[in-house]
């Protein structure tokens, strides 16, 4: 065990390291642009508002072949929160709602976005989990364990074609201008990077669910470390009644470094390929200083762990929030 814990801590440095250099670039970039707290501060009390939101969290993953798929999926993933809006950053506090018939899925989700001078888009993610339910497609049954953990960071760095600040802030933080176009479509292109963990105490495979699969997917452990190239569509359009609708996919393909830990021994996949697929669709309806924006978005990234199996992870986060400005947009 203490092995392990120094396996999963030395490459959480090493992802950690890489993030600071590539969050100290970008303020060194901002800084020699222009006033750094230009970027962060929004002086216009016309753009702030106070929010309560419901949301639903999940970090869930999946090993498959041909035939037979095991999932993994946490417990737990609704919640309520408060919140503050502004042009510049949406900042919103959940509390997760438990039910008392299922066991808890001990949790931390962050996930975050900026945009930097209009046209530089970052989203960070860093969800840690333990305990899932796993279940399958062959009808064995379901079964919680709760030693099972997953954790993954991530960072998407996107630089568009356009500028994208209004048309962004325009639905999740509640705001509408006349003199923003009824339809914007861009795109742009970036990186990204990431770090993959998962562990359980014997074997991801409980003694029904082996039967099923070869003995390379035995899996008592998974590291993999990603960095790889990306591009975005990004879009939004005015409907009638005030309403204002937003399109975002970012497909991806990058480089994997893994690792699998079986029972006895371990292997570290030929494959190096990962293909990703982030998209947000969402919804927002305005009226006088009220708001509500309704928002979906999902992160699917596969990669191949030879001997014919397959791992997947599925991020995925719905918003719907309810929200009240300083003061009215109305003219």
């Amino acid at each position: 065990m203490s092995n392990q814990k120094n396996i999963e801590k030395a490459f959480i440095i090493r992802f950690l390291l890489l993030l600071s250099l590539c969050f100290s670039s970008i303020a060194i970039y901002a800084q020699d642009m222009e006033d750094l707290d230009s970027l962060l501060v929004d002086r216009d009390l016309d753009n702030y508002s106070v929010r309560v939101f419901t949301n639903f969290k999940s970090n869930k993953f999946s090993v498959q072949n041909d035939d037979s798929k095991v999932r993994f999926v946490p417990n737990n993933r609704h919640g309520l929160g408060v919140g503050v809006a502004n042009k510049k950053i949406i900042l919103d506090i959940a509390f997760n709602i438990k039910n008392a018939k299922k066991e808890a899925t001990k949790k931390i989700d962050l996930q975050g976005t900026t945009i930097i001078k209009n046209r530089h888009y970052a989203n960070i993610y860093i969800q840690t989990y333990k305990g899932f339910t796993a279940k399958n497609n062959f009808d064995e049954d379901f079964e919680f364990r709760s030693d099972l953990r997953s954790t993954s960071f991530g960072l998407n760095y996107l630089y568009t074609f356009d500028d994208i600040e209004f048309s962004y802030a325009l639905l999740k933080a509640g705001l509408a201008e006349k003199k923003n176009e009824n339809i914007f479509i861009t795109g742009g292109i970036g990186l990204f990077t990431g770090f993959d963990y998962f562990s359980s105490g014997s074997s991801i495979l409980t003694e029904d669910t082996k039967p099923y699969f070869n003995e390379e997917a035995d899996i008592k452990r998974f590291q993999g470390f990603t960095v790889g190239v990306l591009a975005g569509f990004i879009s939004y359009f005015k409907l009638p009644e005030n309403i204002t609708a937003t399109v975002n996919i970012m497909p991806g393909m990058g480089l994997m470094y893994k690792k699998n830990t079986l029972q006895d021994g371990h292997y570290k996949p030929e494959n190096p390929m990962l293909y990703k697929l982030d998209f947000l669709v969402g919804l927002g309806y305005n009226y006088d200083r009220y708001y509500v924006s309704l928002t979906y978005s999902n992160g699917l990234y596969t990669t191949d762990f030879d001997y014919d199996n397959r791992y997947r992870l599925n991020l995925t986060n719905a918003k719907l929030a309810i929200g009240y400005r300083f003061k009215s947009r109305n003219k």
